[in-house]
């Protein structure tokens, strides 16, 4: 089996070409089959060097690798296949298929019609079934702007043929071209390859997935901070689904899954919070080390630059609250890795705890400084929470932690006391804790 993706340099590689793609690839593997890759860059004024880059990078990204061609090269591009075109384009106007047509538009200029025999067709499609189109309404469709400049419905009919192509899996908006690729078909005398056309890609509001609707380009979500395994999981389920309540699967454990009969034929709606959940426990999957690197990537421009033990110690902590890796530089943007780098300018009138009096506060936070600089061994978090828990159940949970975890944060919204004091170690708490004790003197 042969497959194709087929994308136009005329834009970037958007979510529902790498939705296309995958699914091109994940058929092809599953059946031991071959993909290939070729740009239909018949558009010369719209096709820019930028956009074939942009689609590349992305595939690339995105791990989802095409066979070499049978001639031995990685891609087609339709522009530099003119002299296969014009061989079929002057065989079809000598057989009578085709004729030269004078146009008049703003300039006299003549183009290559395709004769219509005006037809029923009927092709059965893998996922929609039985598809019926009357061509009459297609009239004598233009086929090339003149002999030396084909159109995309001719060049994509040679260039399937030319490649073997036996499943064309594409978007449900190419169903209306089938039928002017299997009249062309037919009158070169092709093979008709068997056809799957994929649902649209839609926005919650069931409205075409757009810029308005968050990123479109694959690149946007690599810069985002997604991770490609991540993409590519949740593109496979945009439309698709196992049949069971699995949700997390490798590219390689897609490939063993995948079965056109279970794409749905309505529109598959984007969601983005499902999309985050995806990459969040693919993020769980990460080694620690590889984890730490990306945050300290995403901090780069932050300064003062966050001590390595105490990143180390808070990179569980970060993972729990982000989605994708650019939601690190948000958190560090809103403040709230500042407790990191530094320790806070704490409000006085911030650290008791609903009404305790000044003296209590200041007390409490003496007494947590004590018990926790008498801690011996590993200064971790079941120690430093054995150590504080008792006085805090006896004095009031909220009079102990509070102040603790505000002199060590400064913010209102923080992780726990226990974790805080686990990540800046045991003499930065100490600090931290007197320093706050001499602001209530």
């Amino acid at each position: 089996m042969i497959v194709r993706f087929p994308p136009s340099p005329t834009g970037n590689l958007h979510i529902g070409g790498a939705r296309t793609a995958l699914f091109n690839y994940l058929f092809a593997k599953k059946h031991g089959g071959k993909i290939y890759l070729r740009l239909e860059d018949t558009d010369r004024e719209r096709s820019k060097p930028e956009f074939e880059r942009n689609i590349l990078d992305g595939l690339a990204w995105l791990d989802l690798a095409a066979d070499t061609l049978p001639d031995g090269k990685e891609l087609w591009r339709q522009s530099e296949r003119a002299d296969v075109y014009r061989t079929h384009l002057k065989k079809l106007v000598a057989s009578g298929a085709a004729y030269l047509s004078q146009e008049k538009e703003r300039e006299r200029r003549e183009v290559v019609r395709f004769k219509n025999p005006g037809s029923l067709i009927t092709f059965h499609d893998i996922i929609r079934g039985p598809i019926t189109f009357d061509t009459k309404e297609l009239g004598d469709f233009v086929i090339a702007k003149s002999i030396e400049e084909p159109l995309y419905h001719l060049a994509v009919v040679i260039d399937d043929a030319a490649l073997g192509i036996t499943h064309v899996i594409r978007g449900e908006d190419h169903i209306s071209n089938t039928p002017r690729q299997i009249l062309l078909q037919r009158a070169l005398g092709f093979a008709e390859p068997l056809y799957a056309h994929i649902p649209l890609i839609l926005a919650p509001d069931r409205s075409k997935l757009s810029k308005r609707h968050g990123a479109v380009a694959v690149t946007e979500y690599r810069e985002q901070g997604y991770l490609p395994e991540a993409l590519v999981n949740y593109l496979a389920l945009l439309g698709w689904n196992p049949g069971t309540d699995r949700e997390i699967f490798s590219l390689d454990e897609l490939a063993e899954q995948f079965d056109l009969k279970r794409v749905q034929r309505g529109g598959a709606i984007f969601n983005a919070e499902k999309l985050n959940w995806i990459n969040k426990e693919w993020l769980r999957t990460l080694p620690p080390d590889v984890s730490e690197r990306a945050v300290r990537s995403a901090l780069a421009t932050e300064t003062p630059r966050i001590k390595e033990d105490v990143l180390a110690r808070a990179l569980p902590t970060i993972l729990e609250r982000i989605g994708k890796w650019g939601d690190v530089r948000a958190l560090a943007e809103a403040g709230e890795l500042d407790y990191l780098r530094a320790a806070p300018k704490v409000d006085p009138a911030h650290l008791p705890w609903k009404g305790e009096p000044i003296e209590s506060t200041r007390e409490h936070l003496a007494e947590a400084a004590g018990r926790l600089e008498r801690v011996a061994g590993a200064f971790s978090k079941d120690a430093i929470t054995l150590a504080l828990m008792p006085y805090a159940e006896e004095k009031g949970k909220g009079n102990v932690l509070w102040p603790v975890r505000f002199a060590l944060s400064g913010r209102e919204k923080s992780p726990d006391p226990f974790t805080l004091a686990y990540i800046l170690g045991k003499e930065e708490t100490l600090r931290r804790l007197a320093a706050a004790s001499n602001l209530l003197s």
